[in-house]
C-alpha cells in the first residue's frame, strides 16, 4: 500500500480463521491501571497500534516503568496512584480511550499537566467528565473551546465525602474515566449517572478490568456506582488481553456475506466485551453462528441474509459493520440509538450515509437512527474520514463491487494489519493479465480467452484510445497533460459485447484509426493520464473473473493477477498483420510505413517513465510469430486453467 488508498476487486467467497489483534478498549484500559497500581504486571497479547501507543508514549512521558518484552507483550511497573512526573505536557492524537482516562486520573494526581490531540480530538466533547471532576475539586481549565480539549490540569482540592454527577447519554468513555480514576482520592464516591446509559457494555468492561486489578465497585443497576475508601489497585502479576470482538464483526460478517465458514479466535461466549453480542444481531439476520469459550464462527444462511430492525445501543462499535452488511440483505435494515457514532472519531452517521449513497444504496439518516437499503451496486472510491472502522466497514462492500477505499492506513488505530487479513480470508475474483506490444494479437486471444472462460474482458487500449478521441473532440492537445487527465477522469464510455460507445455514440472504428493509435501512445505516457485511468480498470475486476489486455496490465493494473501472460511477435509479422487488418476495413495502408510507426511506438512504449512496457519476470512468454490465433488462444487457456485450479 505504497498509494494512498488501496483498490480491492470483487470478492467472490470468503472462509477461513482469523487470530483477532487485542481489544482497543482493554488494551489502553489495563495499560493505565496498571500503571497506577502496586508491583509490576506482565501484560500479555496487548494490541499494537496508534491508540495503545499515544498511551504507552504518555506513561513514559510520565515517568512509568514501560519496557517491550518482544511481541504483544510489555512490562509495567506501577507507581502506586503516584506519577514520578508531576508536570507535562501530553499528546494523545485521536485516542479516545488514552484522552479520557487519563484526563480523570491526571486531573486527580496532584500534578500540573496540559492534554492536546489532532483537529478532530479537539472536536469530540469533554465537558461532561470535566464537570464530574469539578465536583470532586479538579482544577480543569479549557484551553480552546469550551467543553472540548485541549486542557490545563492543575492540582485538586479533593472534596471530601464525594458524590458526582456525570452524564451518561454522550459516552460511556466519561464514567469510565471517573470510575477508574476514583481509588487516586483514597475517599469513598459515589457516581450518579444522569439520563440515560448508552454503551453499557463497555461500563462492564471498566468494572471487571478494575476487578482484576483489586477494586471492586459497587452499584445500584446502572444509575449508581460506589467505590469505597481506601480502594487501590493491585498487579495480578500477568494480565492476557483478549481479543477484539469489534474487530471480530467485520470478519463474521465476511462469513456471513461470503459463504464462510469464516471462525474468529481470541473472543467468543466467556468475552467480557459487549460487541460480542454483533455474533446475535447477524443471526437476526439469519447468518448461522457458532460459539465457543474464546472463538466465534459465522456462515452465509441458504436464502441470503434479511434486513432487521435493531437497537443498537449495545453494540455501538460493531453496529456500523451491520450498516455495510445491510447492503447485502432482503429489505431495508434499520440501526436505532447510535446517536454516540455522532461524538466518535468523525460524524459516523453522516460519513456512513454519503459514502453508502455512492455505492448506490438508499439511505435514511436521523439524529440517533440510520436506513439502508440496498441496490445494485456500483464502484466507488470511499472516503474513511481518518475513522479506522470506516474503512473496515466498507471493506464488505467488495462482496458487490470492486472499490476503493482511501487512505487505508487509518486502520493502525486499532489493526494495522486488517487488509493483509481481509485478503487472507477471502477470495477475489481472478484475473488473466495479456500484455505485449502493439499489434501482436493480445486483443484477438484476449477476446477469445475471455468469451471461453466466460469472464469479462477489458481492453485497456480502447480506454486510452478513447481519452485520445475524447481529447481531440474537445479540441485538447494530446500534450496538455492536465487537460487530458481531467477528460480521462470523466470519459463516459460503455463496452457492451463488441460496440464502444463513447457519450453515448458508437466509436468502435473511429478509434482505430492510426491518427488516434498515434494519439493512444502518446496520452498513455502522461503519468496523470495513467492515474486517473487506474481505478476505471481495476473496476473491472467483477465476478466471474476478468481478462486484461494492454501495456501494463501484469505490472501496474493487476500486480496480483492469478497468470500473466507476455504476447509477442516480430515487428515484421506484426507489421503484416496491422496492414492486412487495415486493408480489410477499407483503410489504405503503406506496410513500410507501418513497421515504421511500430517501431517508433515500441520505443515510446518501453522507454516511458510510468508504467514502461516490459515482461514481469512472473509472466509466461508467448512468441506469436509463427503461431496461428487458435494456437495462441489455446496456449493462454491451457496456462489459465492451470492457474485457476
Amino acid at each position: 500500500m505504497t498509494h494512498d488508498f488501496l483498490d480491492l476487486p470483487q470478492i467472490l467467497s470468503a472462509r477461513g480463521t482469523v487470530r483477532l489483534p487485542g481489544s482497543k478498549s482493554i488494551s489502553n484500559r489495563v495499560l493505565l491501571l496498571a500503571a497506577l497500581a502496586e508491583g509490576e504486571t506482565e501484560v500479555r497479547d496487548l494490541l499494537a497500534s496508534d491508540d495503545t501507543e499515544r498511551m504507552l508514549d504518555a506513561l513514559k512521558v510520565l515517568g512509568v516503568g514501560v519496557s517491550h518484552l518482544g511481541g504483544e507483550n510489555w512490562l509495567i511497573k506501577g507507581c502506586a496512584g503516584q506519577f514520578p512526573v508531576t508536570q507535562a505536557e501530553l499528546f494523545l492524537g485521536n485516542a479516545g480511550t488514552a484522552f479520557r482516562p487519563l484526563t480523570a486520573a491526571l486531573a486527580l494526581s496532584g500534578g500540573d499537566f496540559v492534554l492536546k490531540g489532532v483537529a478532530r480530538m479537539h472536536e469530540r466533547p469533554i465537558g461532561d467528565l470535566v464537570d464530574g471532576l469539578r465536583q470532586l475539586g479538579a482544577d480543569v481549565t479549557y484551553l480552546g473551546s469550551e467543553g472540548y480539549p485541549p486542557l490545563h490540569l492543575k492540582p485538586a482540592n479533593i472534596v471530601p465525602g464525594g458524590s458526582v454527577k456525570v452524564h451518561g447519554d454522550v459516552s460511556s468513555q466519561f464514567l469510565t474515566g471517573l470510575l477508574m480514576a476514583l481509588p487516586l482520592t483514597g475517599q469513598a464516591v459515589a457516581v450518579e449517572v444522569v439520563g440515560a446509559l448508552i454503551s453499557k457494555p463497555y461500563i462492564e468492561i471498566t468494572l471487571a478490568t478494575m476487578a482484576r486489578f483489586g477494586v471492586q465497585v459497587q452499584r445500584d443497576g446502572w444509575q449508581r456506582f460506589t467505590v469505597q475508601a481506601g480502594s487501590r489497585y493491585v498487579s495480578p502479576g500477568t494480565i492476557y488481553v483478549e481479543g477484539d470482538a469489534s474487530s471480530a464483526s467485520y470478519f463474521l460478517a465476511m462469513g456471513a456475506i461470503g459463504g464462510g465458514p469464516v471462525r474468529v479466535e481470541g473472543v467468543g461466549r466467556d468475552s467480557i466485551q459487549g460487541d460480542v453480542r454483533f455474533a446475535e444481531a447477524l443471526a437476526k439476520m439469519g447468518a448461522k453462528i457458532e460459539m465457543g469459550p474464546n472463538w466465534m464462527a459465522a456462515r452465509a444462511p441458504l436464502g441470503g441474509l434479511v434486513a432487521v430492525d435493531l437497537d443498537c445501543n449495545h453494540i455501538p462499535d460493531a453496529a456500523m459493520t451491520l450498516a455495510t452488511t445491510a447492503l447485502f440483505a432482503k429489505g431495508t435494515t434499520t440501526l436505532r440509538n447510535i446517536a454516540s457514532w455522532r461524538v466518535k472519531e468523525t460524524d459516523r452517521i453522516a460519513a456512513m450515509a454519503t459514502e453508502l449513497r455512492k455505492l448506490g444504496a438508499v439511505v435514511e439518516e436521523g439524529d440517533d437512527f440510520i436506513s439502508v437499503t440496498p441496490a445494485s451496486l456500483k464502484s466507488a472510491a470511499i472516503d474513511t474520514y481518518d475513522d479506522h472502522r470506516m474503512a473496515m466497514c466498507f471493506s464488505l462492500a467488495a462482496f458487490g463491487t470492486p472499490l476503493r477505499i482511501n487512505d487505508p492506513k487509518c486502520v493502525a488505530k486499532t489493526f494495522p494489519d486488517y487488509f493483509e487479513r481481509f485478503a487472507a480470508a477471502t477470495k477475489a475474483a481472478p484475473v488473466i493479465a495479456i500484455d505485449g506490444p502493439s499489434a501482436s494479437g493480445k486483443g484477438t486471444v484476449a477476446a477469445r480467452v475471455a468469451t471461453a472462460l466466460g469472464y469479462a474482458y477489458l481492453d485497456s487500449g480502447a480506454l486510452y484510445r478513447l481519452t485520445a478521441l475524447a481529447a481531440r473532440q474537445a479540441l485538447v492537445d494530446w500534450t496538455d497533460e492536465a487537460a487530458v487527465a481531467a477528460i480521462a477522469a470523466e470519459l463516459n464510455v460503455e463496452f457492451s459485447g463488441d460496440d464502444i460507445r463513447l457519450n453515448g455514440e458508437l466509436v468502435g472504428d473511429a478509434i482505430r484509426t492510426e491518427e488516434i493509435s498515434v494519439g493512444a501512445s502518446k496520452v498513455a505516457a502522461l503519468p496523470a493520464v495513467r492515474e486517473a485511468l487506474l481505478f476505471r480498470q481495476r473496476a473491472f475486476n467483477q465476478a466471474p473473473g476478468l481478462i486484461g489486455d494492454g501495456r501494463d496490465m501484469g505490472s501496474v493494473v493487476f500486480p496480483h493477477a492469478v497468470l500473466k501472460v507476455f504476447l509477442t511477435a516480430s515487428p515484421e509479422a506484426r507489421a503484416e498483420r496491422r496492414y492486412k487488418q487495415l486493408i480489410e476495413k477499407g483503410f489504405s495502408a503503406n506496410l513500410a510505413d507501418l513497421l515504421s510507426d511500430l517501431k517508433q511506438r515500441d520505443e515510446r512504449d518501453s522507454q516511458r517513465s510510468v508504467a514502461p512496457l516490459r515482461q514481469e519476470a512472473d509472466a509466461k512468454l508467448l512468441d506469436t510469430t509463427h503461431l496461428t490465433i487458435e494456437q495462441a488462444v489455446n496456449q493462454v487457456l491451457v496456462w489459465s486453467r492451470e492457474a485457476l485450479q
